[in-house]
């Protein structure tokens, strides 16, 4: 199988990145897979394809750029000229722009995959009816709200249009199910990056080191963590030390610096920026908990998955797609309520205090993320590849195994 992949890929700093370089890292590895053709936006540097194990081989096309308005006609002539035997779209409704118009017609591209008849998978990571649209950055007006709900149902029909549509949690197969009486919704989990050899636990001397990973700026506040950790220092002699990793969310740029400005008066705070993937595990292997400040959610965590797969003991708040996430997969954590700073600041006061429970949840989440790595999500993906590929001849609903998941069952018309 000759597979292209349409995903931002690293040293980019578009959504969904890392979990592009991880699918690329693991569909290389597969049997099935004879050559990857990585369909991803313009870069300076170079593209990061320094895997130690051997796979097969990769072809880069740098071939779109974000908020560029030929998205859709560059990509679409890149697959043209490669001509794979099937297509897989990393995806989320921002992935091509922040900008409207940019980011609705690369939503288009699975539609029109699907009449060219080329087999299509789109992992679609959120849904517009999960949204929450003021908190994302998107617009506080109402009215506005409004039509860009109506939007986004539009552009989930097209991208509906693909072979097969896969989610990570299983409440968006519901919904799609539901509202758009759909056929082809797939749950295929997020998937844990990597699993490192099982952790130690311990923690390296000095600071206990409280980390929050990610973009930031929208939902993602970090204002809250670094009062919490204040609260937290007047009523204890804890050594602590904050380390926000990551970088602004393209809807918010300038975001950190102010907060930077803000708290420079505060003690012990590192602001690391971009966090590049060979410095991931030690970022989060000195951290003793890994906290999401979040006011909501707008799809699964890749972050949970790290952090699971370091053995991190976790500060989250209780709520959509998190909370779903934790309930499904095993993740354990100690929560919070949302934008309650008291709340938070008892919460990692709990984990700093408690060695042996902060480790009992870091065992936890590391077998949680042991139970789905990332290759055997690759190898769900390649199962449906094969399904579609053979159901254009059949016309016959299909059974697929799903691993550790129950069989579900696709219809391909």
């Amino acid at each position: 199988m000759k597979l292209a992949i349409v995903t931002a890929y690293p040293p980019s700093k578009v959504t969904l990145t890392e979990y592009g370089y991880h699918l690329v890292k693991h569909f290389r590895l597969q049997e099935e897979v004879s050559e990857i053709v990585l369909l991803t936006d313009v870069t300076e540097a170079p593209k990061d394809l320094s895997f130690e194990e051997p796979g097969c081989p990769i072809t880069v096309k740098e071939c779109w750029s974000f908020n560029d308005y030929r998205n859709a006609f560059k990509i679409m002539r890149a697959i043209r000229q490669e001509k794979p035997d099937a297509v897989l779209f990393n995806l989320q409704f921002l992935k091509f722009g922040d900008k409207k118009i940019p980011a609705a017609l690369g939503l288009l591209l699975p539609f029109i995959c699907r009449i060219m008849g080329i087999p299509t998978i789109s992992l679609l990571h959120n849904i517009m009816e999960q949204v929450d649209l003021d908190n994302a950055g998107i617009t506080q007006n109402k009215i506005l709200q409004r039509i860009y709900n109506f939007i986004g149902s539009t552009l989930t029909r097209f991208v509906l249009a693909s072979d097969v549509l896969a989610v990570t949690i299983s409440k968006y197969k519901g919904i799609l199910e539901k509202k758009y009486k759909a056929r082809n919704v797939a749950l295929i989990p997020h998937g844990s990056f990597e699993t490192p050899p099982t952790p130690d636990f311990t923690l390296p001397e000095g600071p206990l080191q409280v980390m929050a990973f990610g973009k930031f700026g929208t939902y993602k506040k970090v204002e809250s963590l670094i009062e919490a950790v204040e609260l937290i220092r007047r009523d204890t002699e804890l050594d602590i030390e904050v380390v926000i990793a990551g970088t602004d969310s393209p809807n918010t740029p300038g975001y950190l610096e102010g907060v930077k400005n803000d708290y420079a008066h505060v003690a012990q705070l590192r602001f690391t920026g971009y966090v590049a993937e060979e410095d991931v595990p030690r970022i989060f292997n000195e951290s003793a908990v890994v906290v999401f400040p979040y006011t909501s959610t707008t799809g699964s965590s890749g972050v949970l998955h790290q952090a699971g797969s370091y053995g991190k003991a976790v500060v989250l708040p209780d709520l959509g797609d998190l909370g779903i996430l934790v309930r499904e997969e095993g993740y354990r954590g100690e929560f919070f309520e949302p934008q309650d700073v008291e709340s938070l600041a008892a919460a990692i006061r709990t984990l700093l205090i408690d060695e042996n429970y902060r480790t009992h949840l870091g065992v936890q989440n590391y077998k949680a993320a042991c139970s789905l790595p990332m290759s055997a999500i690759a190898g769900r993906y390649v199962d449906y590849f094969k399904a579609i590929i053979l159901a254009k001849d059949t016309k016959q609903r299909i059974e697929l195994p799903t691993h550790e998941h129950p069989v579900e069952t696709v219809l391909i018309d």
